[in-house]
C-alpha cells in the first residue's frame, strides 16, 4: 500500500511522521531497533511472507471481516445509515490479531527465542499468546494489575494459551505502567527477544509496522463499500488510545477528500476533570515510550494518570501518526464518554444483538449521537475493532444487570 499523504511518505526513513515519531531510546536500543526495522524491510514485499499472511489471515483469522448493515440502529436513530467493519469476529475476537501474526512470522524469521508484550484490555495479550503458539515462540505478557481483575474471561485465556502473564502493580496498575514493565523485561536481552508492541505506538518501526498488518481493514473496507454502493462512504469512525484499530481504517482513504475520517477518544467522566485519556483533545506534543506524540503530561513534564472505563483506551500519549493527521486536519478528533459509551454497549447489543468492547463503543457512541443529524443518503462505517465478552461481567456488574 502506498502510504504517503500529498505526495508525503508516512513515515520518513527516520521513522517521523512530520515531527512525530522517531526513536528517542538509548544507543544499544536503537541499534535493536533498526535490526527488527532491516528484518521487517526485508521479508515485508517477499511472495513467501506476504502468501503465509495472506493465508493465514483467510483460513486462521476469518478474513475478510463482514460490512453489516445495522439497519434496526440506524432506522431507530432516523438518520445515517450506520455500517459496522465486525473486526469482533476475528479469530481471538479483535482487530489485534492482524499484527500480531506479523509480529510473530517477524519474531520467528528473526530467530527470537521470546516474545514480551504489553496488553491493557487483554485483546493484544491474547491475540500474542494465539500467535505464539501458532509460530511456536514463548510469549510473556505484561498486564497491570487493575487490568488483570477487570478482565479475567482475557486473563484466563492468556494462561490457556501458554504465555506467562506478568502482573504489574506499580504506579496506576494500568496500561502505561504494564508498557514501562514490559520495556524493562525487554532490555534484559534485546538479542534474544522481541518486543511485540501492541498498538502503534513506541519507537519507529512499531508505529509504521503496526500500521502495515492492520492496513488490511482500510483495504476491505474500500473494497466492501465499492462492490456494494459503486462509491467510498460518507465517514469511517474509529476509537482511538494507542490508535492501531484506527489507523488500519483510515489507511486506505487518507487521500480520498470524499471521506471524512473521525477518531474517538475516551472522554471518560469528562473533558473538565482529569478523568479522562483524550491525547490528541487535551494533550500536547511531547516524548513518551521511545516517540514524539501528543501526551497528556503534569506540570513537570511526566504524563498523567489518565482513565477510561475501556482499558484498551486507558493511555496517556497516542500513536504519532495520529499526531500528525490531527495537526494537519485530515482527521477529526472526537470524544464519548464513560456514559455514552456504555449506552452505547447497551444499545448495540438490544438493538442489533451483537455486543461490543468497551473500547469500540466509543466509536459506536459517536454515530448514536452524530447519525440523527444527518440525511439517510449518509453512510457511516464504524470500526467494530473487537467484541465484548471480556466486558460482559465488569459492565454487567456496574449496571446492576
Amino acid at each position: 500500500m502506498n502510504h504517503q499523504i500529498n505526495g508525503v511518505a508516512l513515515p520518513d526513513e527516520q521513522g517521523f511522521f512530520g515531527e512525530y515519531g522517531g526513536q528517542f531510546i538509548p544507543p544499544h536500543l536503537k541499534q535493536a531497533m533498526d535490526q527488527i526495522n532491516l528484518a521487517y524491510e526485508e521479508i515485508r514485499h517477499t511472495p513467501e511472507f506476504q502468501q503465509e499472511l495472506a493465508d493465514l489471515f483467510a483460513h486462521y483469522v476469518g478474513r475478510p471481516s463482514p460490512l453489516f448493515h445495522a439497519k434496526r440502529l440506524s432506522d431507530q436513530l432516523g438518520g445515517a445509515q450506520i455500517y459496522l467493519k465486525r473486526e469482533d469476529l476475528n479469530h481471538t475476537g479483535a482487530h489485534k490479531i492482524n499484527h500480531c501474526l506479523g509480529e510473530a512470522l517477524l519474531a520467528k524469521y528473526m530467530g527470537k527465542t521470546k516474545v514480551i508484550a504489553e496488553t491493557g484490555a487483554g485483546q493484544h495479550g491474547v491475540a500474542l499468546a494465539t500467535a505464539c503458539a501458532l509460530v511456536g515462540i514463548p510469549c510473556e505478557i505484561h498486564m497491570g494489575q487493575v487490568d488483570i481483575e477487570k478482565e479475567h474471561p482475557n486473563v484466563v485465556k492468556m494462561k490457556i494459551l501458554g504465555a506467562k502473564l506478568v502482573s504489574v502493580t506499580r504506579g496506576t496498575a494500568t496500561l502505561k505502567d504494564a508498557v514501562d514493565s514490559a520495556f524493562e523485561e525487554y532490555l534484559k536481552d534485546p538479542d534474544h527477544f522481541i518486543y511485540a508492541i501492541g498498538s502503534v505506538v513506541g519507537p519507529h518501526p512499531f508505529p509504521k509496522m503496526v500500521r502495515d498488518f492492520q492496513s488490511v481493514i482500510g483495504k476491505e473496507i474500500k473494497e466492501q463499500t465499492h462492490e456494494r454502493f459503486g462509491s467510498n462512504p460518507d465517514y469511517i469512525v474509529a476509537c482511538v488510545g494507542g490508535g492501531s484499530n484506527a489507523i488500519g481504517a483510515f489507511s486506505a482513504f487518507l487521500n480520498d477528500r470524499d471521506v471524512k475520517l473521525v477518531g474517538v477518544e475516551p472522554a471518560g467522566h469528562g473533558l473538565d476533570t482529569p478523568m479522562h485519556s483524550a491525547s490528541l483533545t487535551l494533550g500536547k506534543p511531547s516524548k513518551l515510550h521511545g516517540m514524539a506524540c501528543y501526551v497528556l503530561e503534569d506540570e513537570h513534564g511526566e504524563p498523567l494518570p489518565v482513565h477510561s472505563i475501556a482499558s484498551g483506551l486507558d493511555y496517556p500519549g497516542v500513536g504519532p501518526q495520529h499526531s500528525y493527521l490531527k495537526d494537519i486536519g485530515r482527521v477529526e478528533y472526537a470524544t464519548a464518554s464513560d456514559e455514552e459509551c456504555l449506552a452505547a454497549f447497551m444499545t448495540l447489543s438490544r438493538v442489533e444483538g451483537i455486543v461490543p468492547a468497551l473500547e469500540s463503543s466509543h466509536a459506536v457512541a459517536w454515530a448514536i449521537r452524530e447519525a440523527p443529524k444527518m440525511p439517510k443518503e449518509i453512510r457511516i462505517i464504524v470500526n467494530l475493532s473487537g467484541r465484548g465478552d471480556k466486558d460482559s461481567d465488569y459492565v454487567a456488574a456496574k449496571l446492576g444487570l
